[in-house]
């Protein structure tokens, strides 16, 4: 059946199945439960109604499911001016029923006029009776579309059918005369379907013939895929982030996102059109491709860039180059650290800071061995900071100038015990070895060098030699002065000499005494009633060369004759005997003798002369 169409000479299809709803009394019957009609024109949704003859049909309306209370679409503000209703009744039968008709007629269609419309009966007995369910009307801007067949054994090619696009529920109508449009230019095949080779250029739609100003929707590949992110600026690491891709195509084109690597194709696939990160990682960061696909083409996006805003990992240190190092070499320490923005880098050694460009390696040329130690570097950035791992820097040199010191310090006497130390600054560890001076090697290893029981034959020079791997280097001079002993058996001509001259001064202490004993006597005498002393003073004794020491006999006769002189006091004189040519002095009790190849030491006679009993 044929509905009243606007002046454009659209037309709108009813379905022809009927719908009834109620009993015996009550009856709705919709001669189409879907309609199909074009913006713009008019369309009539009619009902058919029965009720009971005893009831008096007081209002009756249209409403939609648009509202949670039936509203009479006259009232409805977005249908004012566009509805009209159509009713009158048929007949009427006594103790029966009475039946009638009612159009919906809504001009200038809108697509918000796709809904489902029902007919209600108001009744004077105040009931109420609404036909359900009612009937759907869909409302669209083409007549026509492409559905897309599946593929033929050949990937390569694509078969479209024109079909109309109000058409029953499953049941097709086909125009015959169709037309075909690849890039809005009209092809020579007619027909309802449409074969062509798979180009993402293209643009196919049909339309019927003498239509082509309504073509259907075209079907196209997608078009380039745009892709944005959200939300926008710096993106920080842990934040949530989405990427949404988008591209027109027809049908709908379906999504795929890959990560792309430097010098890689693509990785590893996620299937949607968002793409989301909760929580992002520095991990993320980089450049993503967006393709959309359809049956009839494919397109990529350009690479979307992520850069994750992050604080500094945990920095390391290398060195380059690796292995020993050598004093006077070159080495170049290397602080890594994975952050964004780059970091800054602080450098210490042995937890001290070291002034330095905060972004270059650390370079020590020339090495030396004041650079020994521990050093680490610091990475900083605004979004956090970390330390790194310590590298020890072990600079191997060669010994330094040997200092040499000895034990006991001061006057090193013959008999005592002596111990040289040596010491340098040397990496690795020296080895040291003790020379003597015009001596040759001592034949003694180690820092220490120990002489006992030291003679004076034992003193001079002495050095020492301090040699690793990386080489060797000598000490200064360290003289050792060694002073005899008295007692020391091997004293010589010089313990001789020692000893003599102990012994003439003890003879001169005597000699003073004497003549001080001498002194006091003679002023004495006067004041003990004596007599002065007015002897001559005996001359003295005559001084023989080469006589031999007294005798007992003689010694004792000389006591005799003392005793017999007279009682004047008497003091001994002293004599020397002396060698030929040798000059004795006076005062002295002996006196060297030179022989040949010794010093003999010659004493002469001391007489002793008592002077006689004083009387009381």
């Amino acid at each position: 059946m044929n509905l009243r169409t606007a002046a454009t000479g659209f037309v709108a299809f009813l379905l022809s199945v009927p719908a009834l709803q109620g009993n015996d009394d009550w009856a709705f019957t919709y001669p189409s439960s879907n309609i199909c009609a074009l913006r713009g024109s008019t369309v009539e949704i009619r009902c058919n109604y029965k009720y009971p003859y005893a009831n008096t049909v007081e209002k009756i309306l249209w409403f939609t499911n648009k509202h949670n209370e039936p509203v009479d679409l006259k009232d409805d503000t977005d249908y004012t001016g566009r509805v009209e209703y159509s009713c009158f009744r048929h007949s009427c039968y006594r103790y029966s029923s009475c039946t009638g008709t009612c159009e919906l007629i809504i001009k200038d269609l809108r697509q918000s006029d796709s809904a489902e419309y029902k007919f209600r009966i108001t009744t004077n007995n105040g009931g109420a009776l609404s036909g359900l369910p009612g009937v759907k009307l869909s409302v669209t801007d083409h007549r026509m579309e492409v559905i897309i067949l599946p593929r033929p054994t050949s990937q390569n090619w694509l078969e479209l059918e024109c079909h109309r696009m109000c058409n029953l529920t499953g049941y097709r109508t086909y125009s015959m005369y169709t037309n075909w449009y690849r890039n809005e230019i009209q092809q020579r095949r007619q027909g309802l379907s449409y074969r062509f080779y798979i180009n993402s250029e293209y643009r196919v739609s049909c339309a019927a013939t003498g239509f082509k100003h309504l073509p259907s929707p075209s079907v196209y590949a997608p078009e380039t895929p745009s892709v944005g992110g959200t939300p926008p600026g710096v993106i920080k690491e842990g934040s949530s982030v989405n990427l949404t891709c988008t591209s027109e195509a027809n049908p709908v084109a379906k999504y795929t996102w890959s990560k792309v690597t430097t010098g890689h194709p693509p990785g590893h696939s996620v299937q949607g059109q968002q793409l989301s990160f909760h929580p992002i990682q520095s991990s993320d960061s980089g450049q993503y491709l967006c393709t959309a696909e359809n049956d009839l083409g494919t397109k990529t996006s350009s690479p979307f860039s992520i850069d994750v805003k992050y604080a500094p990992k945990t920095p390391s240190v290398s060195v380059r180059p690796p292995g020993e190092i050598m004093e006077g070499g070159s080495v170049t320490l290397n602080c890594s650290s994975d952050a964004n923005p780059a970091a800054d880098h602080t450098w210490f050694r042995d937890n001290q800071p070291l002034h330095w460009e905060p972004r270059r390696p650390y370079t020590l040329d020339p090495v030396s061995s004041k650079d020994r130690g521990t050093y680490r570097c610091h990475a900083e950035n605004q979004y956090g900071y970390l330390g790194s791992n310590s590298v020890f820097i072990d600079v191997l040199y060669a010994p330094k100038t040997p200092s040499v010191s000895v034990r006991p310090s001061g006057e090193i006497k013959e008999g005592g015990s002596v111990t040289l130390s040596c010491s340098s600054d040397a990496n690795p560890a020296a080895d040291y070895t003790w020379f003597r001076e015009h001596g040759g090697s001592v034949e003694e290893l180690g820092e220490n060098y120990t002489i006992s029981n030291i003679t004076t034959e034992l003193g001079g020079n002495y050095y020492c030699e301090a040699r690793n791997a990386i080489g060797l280097q000598n000490s200064t001079l360290m003289f050792l002065n060694v002073t005899a002993t008295p007692s020391s058996p091997s004293s010589g001509p010089t313990t001789v000499a020692a000893g003599t001259v102990a012994v003439l001064l003890a003879t001169m202490l005597l000699v003073i005494f004497l003549w001080m004993r001498r002194k006091k006597a003679s002023r004495k005498a006067p004041d003990q009633g004596g007599r002065p002393d007015t002897r001559q003073e005996s001359p003295p004794c005559p001084v023989y060369d080469n006589v031999p020491a007294l005798t007992n006999r003689s010694a004792s006769a000389a006591r005799r004759d003392s005793i017999e002189e007279q009682d004047d006091p008497h003091y001994p004189s002293i004599h020397f005997s002396r060698s030929k040519n040798q000059e004795v002095p006076r005062g002295f009790a002996g006196a060297l003798v030179k022989s040949d190849h010794t010093e003999q030491v010659l004493y002469s006679a001391i007489n002793l002369k008592r002077p006689k009993a004083v009387p009381e």
